[in-house]
């Protein structure tokens, strides 16, 4: 049988036939369904779904079709070979998923680089930009994830403030031509500690600062949860800069239903926002092997079930 009919049997079995078991997974038939209508565009990761579809990028690429996915996000993309990166680029097209974010930069987790106004390290910085100009090309790419690093405990904040949003500035003036967004992402400090930027009004300000329709906010609902809370006002807050939404619940950072956020209600405002743009799935599963991975399409499905 053709690999990716197979897959698709297997999980609308899994996820909705009658089934008996003789040992972890055995079906009595398969039943093949159409994919999940989505009201919004949620986008698995690679490795996400590996356990049904395998190790393969375009087989758990056309795996996240077949369950209905109309995006996908890879924060590792800049690095991958550019045979793969067209290779993935064609799979999307041919299947209809939008790419979200990659990760246009190397991250200082540790030390400061966009923060101490350093000329040396924006110039790194600003190569990277232009660098990850060409890897959105070729992937069909309108947003990447930019994280201005860590804090410069020499300067006081207003100092960090503006030479952030400097470099900022020069790297928009990159990506305007090409349409392309970054978008910045607030971290939590729990998981980062020390990093810049934290809270979505910091990145909110930032962005005016900067000006730009290639500098906007990515709203990681799992990292201001913990930040900030007040989920709903604060995105309504800062809703004209938000460009690309992340989600995990909290604690745990698995998928929604698993934690305290209440995501169909945020699914709901989004939606009724008229928010068009991908919503990354940027946390793990919170079982393990094949269950897990059916639990985070049920999840999502029962999550998105807001208009009823």
């Amino acid at each position: 049988m053709h690999r990716r009919k197979f897959l698709h049997n297997t999980i609308a079995t899994s996820v909705g036939a009658s089934v008996f078991t003789t040992g972890a997974f055995a079906f009595s038939k398969s039943i093949q369904t159409p994919p999940h209508q989505f009201n919004l565009k949620y986008a698995p990761h690679i490795g996400m779904f590996k356990n049904h579809a395998g190790e393969d990028v375009i087989d758990q690429l056309n795996f996240m079709a077949d369950q209905g996915f109309t995006a996908f996000e890879d924060n590792n993309m800049r690095t991958r070979p550019i045979a793969e990166q067209e290779a993935m680029a064609k799979t999307m097209e041919k299947r209809g998923i939008t790419m979200g974010v990659f990760v246009a930069h190397e991250i200082y987790w540790s030390e400061p680089n966009l923060t101490n106004g350093d000329e040396n390290l924006r110039k790194e910085f600003l190569k990277y930009i232009q660098d990850s100009v060409a890897v959105a090309k070729r992937v069909n790419a309108k947003w990447v994830t930019v994280v201005p690093g860590y804090v410069d405990l020499r300067l006081e904040h207003g100092y960090q403030t503006a030479n952030v949003v400097e470099s900022l500035k020069q790297a928009s003036a990159i990506l305007e031509p090409h349409g392309i967004t970054m978008v910045l992402e607030p971290l939590n400090y729990m998981n980062h500690p020390g990093l810049f930027l934290k809270k979505s009004a910091q990145a909110y300000e930032i962005c005016k600062a900067v000006d730009s329709p290639s500098c906007k906010i990515l709203f990681d609902v799992y990292h201001q949860q913990i930040t900030e809370g007040n989920l709903i006002p604060n995105i309504e807050a800062s809703w004209d800069e938000i460009a690309y939404f992340q989600m995990g619940d909290n604690p745990g950072r698995n998928e929604p239903t698993t934690g305290e956020i209440n995501y169909k209600n945020i699914f709901k405002y989004i939606h009724e926002k008229g928010f068009k743009g991908v919503l990354g799935m940027e946390h793990g599963n919170s079982k393990a092997g094949k269950d897990g991975e059916l639990a985070v399409i049920e999840a999502y499905k029962e999550m998105d079930n807001f208009l009823g």
